[in-house]
């Protein structure tokens, strides 16, 4: 970690050297300065923009816009680029070339006031006045802001978290109750999975200015990540109350409806509001998931159709469609989605969904090749977006087994919060987990939850605030631990749950990434039980790589990082079962296939549940259903999906490299 910091000092020190020397005019200094610096670091998407910038100052527009084009390869969300594709087609009297450039600009940071000037002046210039009054609007909105808060948004849309939370708390100390401040570094605290202090943050600027909707609307949302659904459903009827007829906050509050299992009553506001804005892509995608969870698959069909017909690129449409799994497009809509795929003015975001619904409309009509390219180039557009060190989380799982062996375990025997009541299902995401949780769920005495974000909560918060290359607190902060305060947290933990009961004695936490925090969940938690989903590694893996999730799950886009991933997960596996030897309890995904029984009676002799009936047709049982899989675990058990991956198998050697031997283990 320390290295890489290094490396990345001396890469900023290079490129703030060559913009002092384009501040003194010093332009032909700047290209050497920068072209020696990509030579040595060609993946250093700012060096290829401040190179950009020289060659159009020194009139060389050809390889200005190679350079532009290489930054954006790098990085293809970085606004400022699009922004000097925009001066550099002004330069040369393309117009229209010029505004397209900044509009994709502002598309990806809507702070660069340079840019919305140039709209303004352009767009009168045509005669545009729609785009004139956008335009001014934010000119005015911007240019209202303190020059220290908008540096503060031209950092967060730069990705640039650490330099935009160091501004901002710097202008906060002088400006202690600026609320839009407070908003922005809430924000940042959202980006960092920082959740806590963002919702402190908001509480405190409502208490400032309590008729604020901006910052009502945040602390709404911030509330929701933190899945504290009635208290967001709270706020959003208040905000709803300051304005009833506001559509946006309509929507809000039907969003925490469906948070909170109240799915009709949110169809009855999406329903309403489609009647008035039946055009809105957004909202049909939303009235498409509700319908989706509570199992109205043809209706939600219906509405996702409805959302890409009101927005032709509207990736997310498509993706929601393929991601039911039990669709299958037509060719029209495959065409359609090919023609948006390769326009040049669809964004990332739409073409990232569009390249993954791609690779599911290739592989149901047994065009692997074909599916295989669409997989690949989705999941390279995501991984450039997700920034995932595959090193560093290998290194994060290790600390696991150097501070949480058998020594400390045994050292804490009497800590924690006796309840019984969490079974936590474990592992790594598309490995059959959310099939476990509905066979559990079917039992009377269980009840099935979410993914719940608290064990990672507890985890984070333990872990400090730290630099990102700064040796990690967490997991040997454990050690520090008093028992009364593992005991707390136990009861905190178990007390921030109740909501997503219904009443039974037991529940389920279906967060896959829990397998990391195992010794956490031992210290505070003894009497848990822990249930590891286990499936094949080239079909775990392989299904994770072409899945493109809503959030998280950075390491499943590129074959050899959810490789390397799965094989540092069996390592950490293996871990907990010496130093913790009974605790966990692994469940192949093969042999609940090949034996549904015999394995339902084994998981539940595992949670001293009696056998009922019910856990064996799991797939009668009525209830909302949030992942990936929902279709699929109302259906009964079938073998499809066991082989599915030996159809690509001519396109997986870099996953069977990063696996190793782990291959020649299974099943383990």
């Amino acid at each position: 970690m320390a290295d890489k910091k290094a490396a990345q000092d001396r890469i900023d020190v290079a490129i703030d050297q060559a913009k002092e020397a384009m501040k003194a005019n010093n332009f032909a200094l700047a290209i050497k300065q920068l072209t020696d610096l990509v030579s040595q670091q060609p993946a250093e998407h700012e060096a290829w923009y401040f190179l950009a910038v020289c060659q159009r100052y020194t009139q060389q527009a050809e390889a200005a816009s190679r350079s532009l084009q290489k930054c954006l390869e790098i990085d293809p969300s970085f606004g400022r680029a699009y922004q000097e594709y925009g001066h550099l087609h002004l330069a040369q009297g393309r117009v229209q070339d010029a505004i397209g450039a900044y509009l994709d600009a502002v598309r990806r940071n809507d702070s660069l006031v340079a840019t919305w000037r140039q709209l303004v002046d352009l767009a009168t210039k045509v005669g545009d006045q729609n785009l004139r009054k956008d335009a001014e609007e934010q000119c005015r909105r911007l240019s209202a802001l303190p020059g220290a808060l908008l540096g503060v948004r031209n950092f967060l849309a730069e990705g640039k978290l650490l330099k935009a939370e160091s501004l901002c708390r710097t202008f906060l100390k002088q400006n202690p109750k600026h609320v839009e401040g407070m908003r922005l570094l809430a924000d940042i605290g959202v980006k960092l999975s920082i959740l806590d202090d963002a919702e402190f943050l908001l509480e405190s600027a409502l208490v400032f200015e309590p008729e604020n909707p901006f910052a009502r609307f945040d602390y709404i949302n911030v509330l929701h990540q933190r899945q504290k659904y009635a208290q967001s459903l709270e706020q959003a009827q208040t905000l709803l109350d300051q304005e009833p007829s506001n559509d946006r906050y309509r929507t809000s509050v039907a969003n925490q409806l469906v948070a909170v299992g109240r799915f009709e009553e949110a169809l009855d506001v999406y329903d309403d509001i489609a009647t008035r804005v039946p055009n809105s892509a957004p909202l049909q995608l939303l009235r498409g998931h509700a319908l989706k969870t509570i199992g109205r698959v043809d209706e939600a069909i219906e509405a996702y159709r409805s959302a890409y017909q009101a927005r032709p690129e509207f990736g997310d449409a498509y993706w929601s469609l393929a991601n039911l799994k039990t669709y299958r497009f037509t060719e029209a809509e495959r065409q359609q989605m090919l023609a948006e795929e390769c326009a040049s003015t669809i964004n990332t975001d739409d073409r990232i969904h569009l390249c993954f619904a791609l690779g599911k409309a290739y592989e149901d009509t047994e065009q692997f090749e074909d599916a295989a390219h669409w997989y690949q180039r989705g999941n390279q557009l995501k991984r450039v977006d997700a920034a995932y060190d595959a090193d560093r989380m290998t290194e994060q799982l290790k600390l696991q087994q150097r501070y949480c062996d058998a020594a400390y375990f045994s050292n804490i025997a009497n800590s924690g919060c006796t309840d019984p009541a969490p079974i936590f299902i474990v592992g790594l995401p598309r490995a059959g987990s959310t099939l476990l949780e509905q066979i559990l769920a079917s039992h009377s005495q269980v009840d099935g939850t979410l993914e719940l974000q608290n064990i990672p909560a507890i985890a984070h918060k333990l872990d400090g605030r730290r630099m990102v290359y700064d040796e990690p607190q967490y997991p040997r902060v454990l050690h520090d631990l008093e028992s009364e305060q593992a005991t707390l947290l136990g009861e905190q933990y178990i007390a921030e749950t109740q909501i997503h009961r219904a009443g039974a004695p037991y529940f389920i936490d279906k967060m896959p990434n829990n397998f990391r925090h195992i010794g956490l969940i031992k210290t505070i938690l003894p009497n848990a039980k822990v249930i590891d989903a286990r499936r094949h590694p080239m079909a775990c893996c392989f299904s994770g790589y072409k899945q493109l999730f809503a959030e998280g799950q950075e390491f499943t886009y590129g074959l050899t990082e959810i490789g390397q991933y799965y094989r540092d997960y069996v390592e950490l596996m293996d871990h907990w079962d010496q130093a913790i030897p009974g605790f966990v309890l692994q469940v192949q995904y093969e042999d609940v296939v090949d034996d549904l029984e015999s394995q339902v009676r084994r998981i539940l002799d595992f949670c001293g549940l009696e056998f009922e009936p019910a856990c064996v047709e799991f797939y009668k049982t009525k209830r909302s259903v949030r992942t990936p899989s929902s279709e699929q675990v109302r259906q009964p058990i079938y073998r499809a999906g066991v082989d599915q991956w030996r159809h690509f198998e001519p396109y997986l050697e870099p996953l069977k490299t990063a696996l190793g031997p782990v291959l020649q283990r299974y099943p383990i």
